[in-house]
């Protein structure tokens, strides 16, 4: 990738671009669809953050985006592309479902819940570590392995929802209720607490967790030595080998930092909403989290505008979905899906255009 074109027209204008042409595209479908695309614009955006509820379950779905996109761009940094997202975050939340079913009737919160935590980001980790393996010492392209592995943990689970950790007397594969000692308090329980009062949402005490992990992803990839040593083993293995850095351990263990982060959603979905262990929780997070890292250019500040972006276009979109007899769930799902499509397989589309005119209008000796 050229580097002539200046930060800010790279992270910053680009990305509004792509966004922008995702929006058009989907108010062409809109129209076709028979519905005023400006009026669906209204609805989405109102919809999204148009009054306090709202807020809650954009900032809620935004959570989860944060814990997937910093995954994804960790091991970006090591030049590994995770796509096992989903399966970690899955097996994350088994982490800390097991966790809580086994220790809710036993610990308290203060005790309880950040061992569920722990072991949300140890489950998550573990499942990345064979692929990591796999790709370190045996030549097996992450990008196979971790999509096999997808597979595996929604088998897995469907065994173990089904035949094990399933509530005795229902139909639905469920497990029972945690103890409310497993519980992550919800952000508008904590706020009224202290005299403060916003409107019920799933929004919970994990938003701050996310935060947490931000700051760690920065300080890890730009100031430590394993950071450097990510990034050199992204940028140039055989650099990284003549500057006695060991690719292999660097590759097993970037993979399974990405794997805890994915792992966290467990906390948001588990501890914080369901307070119960279920199947399809992840609900595409894993996925969407690839286009959250590639829009933010793997950074936490850009990953964490992102994630409000579609966390905006998840709560929004359901807005559209009641309002509009024309757009249907599935319009909904395209709508989403092409700004997917433009900030992440096609994120660098209008680079060269963007080039081409920065060389030819730049001012002299501008960056």
């Amino acid at each position: 990738m050229n580097r002539d074109l200046p930060r800010w027209i790279d992270v910053g204008v680009i990305p509004a671009v792509n966004i922008l042409l995702a929006f058009l595209v989907a108010g062409l479908v809109v129209l076709v669809a028979g519905e005023n695309p400006f009026d669906a614009l209204s609805v989405l955006v109102i919809g999204a953050v148009g009054y306090e509820e709202a807020i809650g379950y954009t900032l809620y779905y935004a959570t989860n985006l944060v814990f997937t996109g910093l995954a994804v761009a960790v091991a970006f940094h090591a030049g590994l592309f995770n796509i096992g997202g989903e399966g970690q975050a899955y097996i994350g939340g088994l982490g800390a479902g097991l966790a809580a079913l086994s220790l809710d009737g036993t610990l308290p919160a203060w005790m309880l819940i950040p061992i569920a935590m722990a072991a949300s980001g140890l489950f998550g980790a573990a499942w990345a570590l064979l692929p990591g393996w796999l790709q370190a010492h045996r030549g097996s392209h992450v990008v196979i392995t971790t999509i096999m592995f997808n597979f595996l943990a929604s088998a897995l689970m469907v065994h173990l929802m089904v035949n094990v950790l399933i509530h005795p007397g229902q139909m639905s594969p469920e497990s029972r209720v945690f103890a409310e000692t497993a519980w992550m308090p919800f952000l508008h329980e904590m706020l009224a607490g202290v005299g403060i009062t916003i409107a019920r949402s799933p929004l919970n005490l994990s938003i701050l967790w996310a935060a947490v992990a931000c700051v760690f992803v920065w300080l890890l990839i730009n100031r430590t030595r394993w950071g450097y040593a990510i990034r050199t083993v992204g940028a140039n293995e055989s650099a990284a080998v003549y500057g006695g850095i060991d690719p292999k351990l660097v590759i097993v263990g970037t993979m399974c930092i990405s794997g805890a982060l994915a792992g966290f959603v467990g906390i948001n979905e588990l501890l914080g909403v369901h307070h119960r262990l279920l199947l399809n929780f992840t609900a595409g997070y894993g996925f969407t989290g690839i286009a959250v890292a590639l829009m933010g250019r793997g950074h936490p500040v850009g990953i964490v505008l992102a994630s409000l972006l579609f966390g905006a276009l998840y709560q929004g979109g359901t807005e559209l979905d009641f309002e509009f007899e024309g757009i249907t769930r599935d319009l909904v799902v395209v709508i989403q899906g092409l700004v997917i499509l433009f900030s992440g397989a096609l994120a660098y589309m209008m680079h060269p255009l963007a080039l081409r005119l920065w060389q030819r209008f730049r001012p002299e000796g501008g960056r």
